[in-house]
């Protein structure tokens, strides 16, 4: 392509052969472009173009000037520059094809008194720096100064080497003049200047605006994310709709994501973003999906103390209290019911998309074993079970599927009175025991070990047979029936025919000595006679006389006799 304006040259020019590379004349181009090492140059300059980052400015020269955007940025955030606008700017630099740009004026010392004014007023000055010394670096602001690493701002040698060369600004912290001895602090600008870019960054974010950021770090509770000078926190709870157990399974350092600012707080200067707030909410939803009475089936996502969270689907958690993962009583945690990671089916007990809240059940879904406990377990089936607990009050019994049964303390022992359970029963011991009561409204099942012993009657009616004679005591008498003891607890009926019934009723006259009529009761059980008077006579309370046994029911523990003579 020709050249706009042409060129002369000289004869010689124009003959001298063509020994110099493309890439030699190159590099010449850009030595020649890049900015003096001498004073900050100031000059004049165009906005051309704008980005996310930089302003590039025309200054007349082949290459361009960039200058950070958050210098042109107000406390709103806004831009105040545009294209077109004319700037004057100071070259402070070359770096990847572009001048360095400042529009901030700052001014170089030409002498001490200078220097001396600038430190009274705390001034920043520009310096070059020329090497690299033990402790820091030598830099030229006017006279030779010493920069401590320590205030350098740079964080290693190769940064150090990089500042080689360039034009700083920095600020006079030590001058002694009699001594010449002049220290500067450049990492005070660095810091003024990026809390001035916080700044400017924090004023720019506006609460519900959706930005990109990147992650700078990650902690237990949420990860920090970059954006873009200031730091925004995603909370844990803010990563997902659905359980996160660790921000780093969602997020990792250096990730590129995109979030929304939630709330800004000047005071504090703190901003919280999330990335759920950027998908539907899965809880909108909820109260049309899911019924109280549905089974559903889900995944079994963490355990409690006090139950189990079901995974129903993403970002929609029920829980299982503990109370709901058995019919019995036994379940000390949820993990020796439910595993994390098993699939299970639950009832739907309660929605509550408000506070996002679904109680769920497992035992519901298993079915309700007390349903069939009336007709397994009636009033005297026998049943045998272990031994789970023992109280002051009792001890209770698993019947298998979730059942338990309770055996009061007066129910243990017909033979002696307890203090505690413990003095016959120990927790594990398998027993058998007698169903004597089932409350299923209330879920009790009340048992007897004590019923299953021999009583003196049951002994009575194993030692004896129908027809048999046997001599007896009458108890009571009155609406044609008798009551005749027959031994220490044994009792029998008897009925009377109408006319003996009328003549029986009442009662002995005078009074009955009880201790005679217990020994004469005593010799003739003994002995097998009877104290009756001839057949006719009539039965009165008090009576010893002789009885044929007429049935005996060990089911029923019944016994039957009349009089034999």
């Amino acid at each position: 392509m020709e050249h706009p304006y042409p060129v002369s040259t000289t004869p010689e020019e124009q003959s001298a052969p063509s020994e110099r590379s493309f890439g030699d004349i190159l590099s010449q181009f850009e030595q020649e472009q890049k900015a003096p090492a001498g004073p900050a140059q100031a000059v004049d300059g165009t906005v051309v173009a704008i980005d996310a980052e930089s302003v590039f400015v025309d200054v007349g020269r082949k290459i361009e000037g960039v200058v950070p955007v958050a210098q042109f940025r107000d406390k709103s955030g806004e831009l105040a520059v545009k294209p077109g606008d004319r700037l004057t700017v100071s070259i402070s630099g070359y770096d990847q094809g572009y001048y360095r740009l400042s529009t901030v004026t700052v001014e170089r010392p030409k002498d001490w008194s200078s220097l001396q004014t600038a430190f009274n007023e705390n001034r920043t000055i520009v310096g070059t720096v020329t090497e690299i010394v033990k402790g820091g670096l030598r830099v030229d602001v006017g006279v030779p100064a010493f920069l401590p690493v320590s205030r350098s701002g740079a964080r290693d040698a190769a940064e150090q080497e990089a500042l080689v060369g360039q034009e700083i600004q920095c600020r006079i912290i030590k001058l002694e003049i009699a001594e010449e001895d002049v220290v500067v602090d450049r990492r005070v600008i660095l810091e003024e200047q990026e809390k001035q870019a916080r700044a400017q960054a924090f004023a720019a974010i506006q609460e519900g605006a959706v930005v990109t950021g990147t992650v700078r770090s990650i902690t237990d509770f949420g990860a920090f994310v970059d954006l873009g000078g200031v730091d925004g926190l995603l909370h844990v709870t803010d990563m997902s709709w659905h359980h996160v157990a660790k921000p780093s399974d969602v997020v990792s350092v250096g990730d590129s994501v995109e979030v929304k600012i939630l709330k800004v707080n000047p005071n504090t200067r703190r901003i919280s973003v999330g990335m759920k707030q950027l998908v539907p909410e899965p809880w909108a939803l909820v109260g049309d999906k899911y019924k109280t009475g549905d089974r559903v089936r889900g995944t079994v996502s963490r355990l409690t103390e006090f139950g189990a969270f079901v995974e129903l689907e993403p970002g929609i958690d029920g829980l299982i209290h503990i109370s709901e993962l058995s019919w019995s009583k036994k379940v000390r945690k949820p993990g020796d019911v439910v595993k994390v990671g098993e699939s299970v089916e639950v009832a739907v007990l309660g929605v509550n998309p408000a506070e996002r809240r679904i109680s769920l059940g497992l035992k519901q879904a298993l079915g309700d074993p007390w349903e069939e406990v009336p007709s397994r377990y009636p009033p005297g089936v026998v049943v045998e079970g272990c031994v789970t607990s023992l109280q002051k009050f009792g001890a209770f019994v698993d019947m298998g599927d979730g059942i338990e049964g309770m055996i009061h303390i007066g129910d243990i022992s017909r033979e002696k009175r307890l203090n505690h359970p413990n003095e016959m029963l120990k927790i594990g011991q398998s027993i058998r025991a007698q169903v004597l009561e089932v409350d299923r409204e209330r879920r009790r099942i009340r048992l007897g070990m004590k019923q299953l012993e021999p009583t003196n009657l049951d002994e009575y009616i194993a030692g004896h047979k129908s027809g048999e004679v046997v001599t007896g005591r009458v108890v009571e008498s009155g609406g044609g029936r008798v009551k005749v003891e027959l031994g220490e607890g044994v009792y029998a009926g008897c009925r009377l025919p109408k006319e003996k019934a009328a003549e029986g009723s009442g009662t002995p006259s005078g009074s009955l000595d009880i201790s005679a009529l217990t020994q004469m009761l005593s010799a003739r059980w003994k002995q097998g006679k009877t104290g009756s008077g001839p057949g006719g006579e009539s039965l009165k309370t008090g009576q010893i006389r002789s009885f044929r046994i007429v049935a005996l029911d060990a089911e029923q523990k019944r016994i039957e006799v009349e009089v034999a003579g």
